[in-house]
């Protein structure tokens, strides 16, 4: 008799499985410290939905955000999904062209694995210096504290 076949991760469990290896990497690409989940999915309520619309709840937005500029890039989106039958919704296809077409670097990664090789491939991109008005904020919050 054939052996069933394992069950297909879900997106939460590749996402769970990705931060197990981020957590791994913190040493070696402490900036990954800064990667983080948009919790934008799942079912609500009508009442619940607009709720959350109010308070800034963008439809479509990838689930992780790394806010750090590499390559030419502001920041790496990535909308997760399964490695089988995991489907791009024409919000998020939308909202991923949109992020692009601001300065971002967007992907869509079938399992851990795939965002996990992005990521590294993102990360070892050249740094882009920090503006000089971010080094005047610093300076200037610096002499507020002191």
């Amino acid at each position: 008799m054939p052996r069933p076949k394992p069950p297909v991760p879900t997106e939460a469990e590749e996402q769970e499985a990705l931060y197990r290896w981020i957590n791994f990497m913190l040493p070696q690409f402490p900036e990954l410290e800064n990667l983080y989940h948009i919790p934008n999915e799942g079912k609500r309520s009508i009442y619940e939905g607009a709720r959350l619309k109010r308070q800034g709840l963008v439809p479509g937005m990838p689930d992780l955000c790394l806010p750090s500029a590499h390559g030419g890039y502001h920041a790496l989106y990535i909308e997760m999904k399964r490695t089988k039958n995991g489907k791009v919704s024409e919000e998020q296809s939308d909202r991923l062209m949109k992020l692009h077409k601001l300065g971002n670097f967007t992907a869509v990664c079938y399992g851990w694995e795939e965002a996990k090789d992005i990521i590294e491939k993102y990360i070892k991109q050249p740094s882009e210096e920090v503006p000089k008005y971010v080094k005047w904020l610093k300076g200037l919050l610096k002499k507020k504290r002191g």
